[in-house]
């Protein structure tokens, strides 16, 4: 409310809200955004769980009286459904269970439930099409296809998007008595159903909303699926019709035949099920153990839940993606909350201690790496440290409600929980709902169900006392064998396709040892039905049909072939980037909770082999630019330097700076507006000449990054800060100094933790939009006209790869359209992992003026802190 009210959400480095239109487009991300003050709405009935009734009181006549849901603006249906009408839907079933207890929310009258109906008619014309399924977005003022809408072209959606409306819209139904919101969900379902693939009754990511064609045929359980599966047994549980547990289970039995390979959960081939799709795992996943909970299956989330906690230990927060040897795919982390919910069920199921300690590590990681002075900050580099300028609403939604009712007793709730079931988004619909307002018949008697022979599959909820036995030995007898599964240092150097396939069968020919001159093993690839294309530019590319190999044998070698040169191919690759680094501003009033993502250089110093980094304060140097010998070497000697990119070499400014006694350069991007939220990684190039003499760090940072520093040395005249491989913790940084440290604020009684683990220490065993594709670094060196950057590893031999069956590949300067990702293994621990993906930069039409877009100067933003900060320094560290 102080920094952000009334946009959608806060920016928690720079202080402010975040309004479309006036930020740089972050593509599909910002679909969530509608100027509907979506974080206040989403965080509704967090406020009650949190025994913040005054508060919430106060919230909700704020909603009413200033959100507006008649906006001209395109939104994405599936995060409008669970953020906004199901914020709504939350809010209206705790205010009217406040009402009943007739202490709060006398005057309430169903605003909010009237609120919610107004946005489920908003988001019917989405479902305007043959089959039922919604399009993935609408207009909030016009709908679908009308000539100002701005929207309806689309032909895919994703199997999650089309597929988590259930709870929403049925509960506005069974609320209002109006029964056209719960019918078309249901239609929704009951298409994706009759498409799924039948042999292994897995459904795919992507589909097309007209005719109900798979467009993407991988299928697994995080994202573009997770919550599809997690409607169907909620549904169940909420409304009661078989149906849906009947369905749920089909699809429960595939999962755990095809996709669960314990503790690991992979994506296959709809089609070839026993096919995996990829070497990695992506980490909305980290939701399925609590499902599994909810299913009655304890062993398999045990094992799941431990494995991605062993991930959690490592890296300190559950990158995007990982590797199924563990390591660093995609290196953001926006805060998500599945894994604390998987934590919470595990606890409410066994009751072992164990996930009390869990949930400990989770606040203390986000304490010490995410809290910056207005909030949490999105982790740009889970490998660095750096933070990203975002805190999305389910943040306060979901990780807040996780990570308290972990940690509360039944006597500090002021209303029972087991009353109500989660959403997707943890708001809270009461499970009365399902004997109110039946107006839709339960069964589908024309669906056909396959048979299971298992009696974990009965259609009853299973009894919690027989599945988990009050013995905390239960479940760490499950754990211990996977106490080890992460290893702490690098894996042995083979490939990942080789580790994938184990001991399985493998194709005739290996990519490492294939020769496009080798006229054998062109009639292998032949016979595998791949063939070879020699480009204009020097390339071969290689595209396999399926249909033209000699046998299905020969097409499944054909198919594993392809994955094998992927692999190898993007690993070529992997060897010649650099990992990013970070720039940790460490002087007061900072004190190194302000981490940079910065592109690293070709030349001079490694940071990854000086673990202490470089540590020094900043000065600017003159000229600017670093394009000759530096004019106040007084200023610059013992200091980092700070320089503006253009008008010469990276190396040329470097051995300027070098020689008048900087210790270390920063390089600012002069292309205005410029940030690491919405550019790939940039690497410093050398230029093309011996750099052995330069024996000083060098770092390039965005111009948004930049100004942050540049802000600082105007509010704080002296800036210390410390180049390194990533971020250092403030306990390494100050060496026993005393610093403040923000914690949780003690009003949400989170710090009741180290008391309630120490209760259980008696009982406590022995002893963490789909992404976009990550884009590969851009590494280059500054032309003297200030442009001509060149790729470092455009090597133009490197294949190009295409598979025609159900999937395409493509390993080239671009990626075909709708290609799967294909994973791209590390050369080394240090330097092998994917780096952040390139955003759009798109903006939306001009927003209203009342919606506030100035950055609050330094001053501003640092005022209360500082008075915090001298509290702080009067107490012990223990203390805090």
């Amino acid at each position: 409310q102080e920094h952000a009210y009334p946009a959608d959400e806060l920016m928690p480095l720079t202080c402010r809200g975040r309004v479309r239109g006036q930020e740089p487009s972050r593509g599909d991300v910002d679909d969530a955004l509608g100027k509907f003050s979506l974080t206040l709405i989403d965080t509704l009935d967090t406020l009650v769980v949190l025994n913040k009734t005054k508060e919430f009181e106060e919230a909700v006549k704020k909603v009413i009286k200033d959100v507006n849901l008649d906006n001209d603006i395109v939104v994405s249906v599936f995060e409008t459904n669970i953020r906004v009408l199901g914020g709504l839907l939350g809010g209206h079933s705790v205010a009217i269970m406040l009402k009943e207890k007739g202490e709060y929310m006398q005057w309430y009258n169903g605003e909010l439930l009237h609120m919610a109906k107004e946005l489920g008619y908003k988001l019917l014309p989405a479902f305007n099409t043959t089959s039922g399924l919604p399009y993935p977005r609408v207009n909030l003022k016009f709908g679908v296809r009308h000539p100002e809408a701005r929207t309806g072209t689309e032909t895919d959606t994703c199997t999650a998007c089309a597929g988590t409306l259930i709870l929403e819209f049925a509960a506005l139904s069974r609320f209002t008595g109006t029964s056209i919101f719960e019918e078309y969900a249901r239609k929704a379902l009951d298409f994706i159903w009759e498409k799924r693939q039948r042999s292994s009754n897995l459904v795919g990511v992507t589909i097309n909303i007209h005719t109900g064609d798979w467009v993407r045929k991988d299928s697994g359980v995080g994202a573009g699926i997770d919550s599809y599966y997690e409607y169907l047994l909620k549904a169940y549980v909420l409304l009661g019709d078989d149906s849906f547990l009947e369905r749920f289970n089909t699809h429960y039995d595939a999962i755990m035949r095809y996709i669960s390979q314990p503790p690991l959960l992979l994506d296959v081939h709809i089609h070839k099920p026993m096919l995996n799709a990829r070497t990695w795992m992506d980490s909305l996943l980290a939701f399925f153990p609590g499902l599994q909970v909810l299913k009655g299956d304890i062993r398999p989330a045990i094992e799941t839940h431990e494995m991605l906690y062993q991930v959690i230990k490592k890296h300190n927060f559950l990158p995007e993606a990982f590797t199924t040897d563990f390591r660093v795919h995609w290196a953001q982390h926006p805060l998500r909350p599945e894994f604390a919910e998987s934590t919470y069920f595990l606890y409410k199921a066994t009751g072992d201690p164990y996930y009390l300690e869990v949930g400990k590590t989770l606040i203390e990681n986000l304490n010490k790496y995410a809290r910056v002075p207005c909030g949490f900050a999105a982790m740009k580099d889970v490998r660095t440290g750096s933070h990203e300028d975002r805190m999305d609403s389910f943040f306060l939604a979901e990780m807040f409600k996780y990570l308290y009712l972990l940690f509360a007793d039944k006597e500090d709730m002021i209303f029972d929980i087991e009353d109500y079931i989660f959403t997707t988004e943890a708001h809270l619909l009461p499970l009365w709902l399902s004997t109110t307002n039946q107006t839709i018949s339960k069964k589908n008697t024309s669906t056909e169900y396959t048979e299971l022979d298992d009696s974990n599959f009965d259609w009853t909820c299973p009894n919690t006392q027989i599945l988990f036995p009050n013995d905390p030995m239960f479940a760490q007898s499950i754990r211990e064998p996977l106490k080890n599964v992460v290893d702490k240092s690098c894996p042995r150097g083979i490939s990942r396709v080789e580790e994938s396939l184990g001991s399985g069968p493998k194709p005739p020919l290996r990519a490492r040892d294939f020769m496009a001159s080798n006229p054998e093993h062109l009639e292998i690839l032949k016979k595998m039905g791949v063939s070879l294309i020699h480009l204009k530019d020097g390339r071969v590319q290689l595209v396999q049909h399926a249909v033209q190999a000699a046998s299905s044998l020969d097409a499944e070698d054909g198919l594993r072939f392809m994955q094998e040169m992927i692999e190898l191919s993007s690993q070529q690759q992997k060897e010649q980037q650099l990992p990013p680094r970070a720039v940790q501003i460490v002087s007061h009033p900072f004190f190194g909770r302000v981490v940079l993502t910065a592109g690293p250089a070709q030349f001079g110093m490694d940071l990854s082999k000086h673990k202490a980094g470089t540590r020094g304060f900043v000065a600017t140097i003159k000229p600017y630019n670093g394009c000759s010998e530096i004019t106040n070497p007084e200023a610059v000697k013992e200091k980092i330097a700070l320089m503006q990119r253009g008008q010469c070499m990276f190396a040329e400014k470097a051995r300027n700076i070098q020689k008048a006694g900087a210790i270390g350069g920063i390089v600012i991007d002069d292309n205005e507006g410029s940030s690491s939220d919405t550019a790939p990684l940039f690497q410093m190039a050398g230029d093309g000449k011996n750099t052995d003499d330069i024996t000083i760090p060098m770092l390039f940072l965005f111009n948004k990054e930049g100004n942050i520093i540049l802000d600082a040395i105007r509010e704080y005249e002296a800036v210390e800060v410390l180049l390194s491989d990533k971020a250092k913790d403030r306990a390494t940084i100050f060496k026993g100094k005393m610093i403040p440290n923000y914690i949780i604020d003690s009003n949400l009684e989170l710090e009741n933790m180290d008391q309630k683990s120490s209760e259980n220490d008696s009982h406590k065993p022995t002893s963490e939009e789909a992404p976009s594709e990550p884009q590969d670094a851009a590494a280059v060196s500054e032309e003297p006209e200030g442009g001509g950057e060149s790729s470092a590893f455009g090597d133009p031999d490197h294949w190009s790869l295409v598979s025609a069956d159900s999937a395409s590949f493509v390993l080239a300067d671009q990626e075909a359209p709708g290609a799967p990702e294909a994973a791209a293994p590390e050369a080394a621990c240090a330097a092998g992992d994917s780096q952040p993906q390139e955003q759009n930069s798109h903006t939306e039409a001009s927003p209203k003026a009342h919606w506030d877009s100035k950055v609050q100067p330094m001053e501003s933003i640092l005022a209360d802190w500082n008075e915090d900060i001298e509290a702080f320094e009067m107490m012990e560290k223990d203390e805090l």
